[in-house]
């Protein structure tokens, strides 16, 4: 199994504090992450998403624990910095925050997506108190191993909090200075399309700001010019693979195989896995 270090969580922090964002095609197994290691990225990031469509259920009916367990084997396929997608931590509980940030770090990660959905219609976000609790605890029990793990705050506020639009980045940004304060060291919100309300986050929010690369739609460029700081694509590379799986199978329902010319070599693919080529 991988270990974490301090030396790859400093690694992670630094990459949220520079002059242009740190972009993540997110990945689902080893791979994946392989094949982004590969291409200079300089840290590699997970989708829960996307690792519980390859493990064959929906998202979020993973464990933790086989999640943790796929966390660990793309860990072991990277040299740089790894962060694990790690939904609500698993439970609502402080106990479940601190077992899940402990099973991320002794998988191999130095950083993490925690999000604020409960999955309870009746209180679909989890109470701030609570929350901030679960941050205070998750970066107490990361400094009590020794690894200063980047918290990836995420809320779901955009989709799940009531009011307009305006209102809901206002409830957003509140939430985001708290959980600043208790410990997290990225804000990650989904579901800010427009530029204006980029720049409102981004003005009003003390800290890095994640979007999805998806929901803006702005170049990244862009998206760099107006202060974010990490830029995620979630699903989308394995959706994006799928379809030209999809495609492929119906090509082949069609009598032709021209899909086969358009692929990475067998010795491609086993380079990516050999020690001595492995970057």
């Amino acid at each position: 199994m991988a270990r974490a270090t301090k030396a790859a969580a400093d690694r992670l922090r630094e990459l949220h504090h520079q002059s242009q964002p740190v972009v993540f095609l997110n990945v689902w197994d080893g791979v994946s992450a392989r094949i982004v290691e590969s291409l200079g990225f300089p840290a590699v990031a997970t989708s829960s998403a996307a690792i519980s469509y390859a493990e064959g259920v929906a998202d979020g009916s993973l464990s933790r624990a086989t999640m943790l367990e796929r966390v660990a084997l793309i860990a072991d396929c990277l040299h740089v910095p790894l962060s694990a997608d790690l939904q609500s931590g698993y439970g609502q509980t402080v106990a479940d925050a601190v077992a899940t940030a402990r099973g991320a770090i002794e998988a191999g990660a130095v950083g993490i997506n925690f999000e604020d959905m409960t999955h309870d219609p009746q209180t679909p976000l989890t109470d701030l108190p609570l929350q901030l609790e679960r941050i205070r605890a998750i970066r107490a029990t990361a400094d009590g191993l020794g690894i200063p793990l980047f918290i990836n705050a995420r809320t779901d506020a955009m989709h799940l909090a009531p009011g307009s639009e305006d209102e809901r980045v206002g409830f957003a940004i509140v939430r985001a200075r708290a959980f600043f304060e208790a410990g997290a060291d990225c804000f990650f919100i989904p579901l800010v399309k427009s530029e204006r309300l980029v720049t409102r986050v981004v003005n009003e929010v003390p800290g890095p700001v994640n979007v999805l690369a998806q929901d803006t739609r702005l170049p990244i460029a862009r998206l760099g010019e107006l202060g974010v700081r990490r830029i995620s694509t979630g699903i989308s590379p394995q959706a994006h693979a799928l379809n030209a799986f999809r495609r492929a199978g119906r090509e082949l329902l069609d009598g032709t195989s021209e899909f086969s010319r358009d692929r990475i070599t067998y010795e491609e693919l086993n380079e990516l896995f050999d020690p001595a080529t492995r970057r």
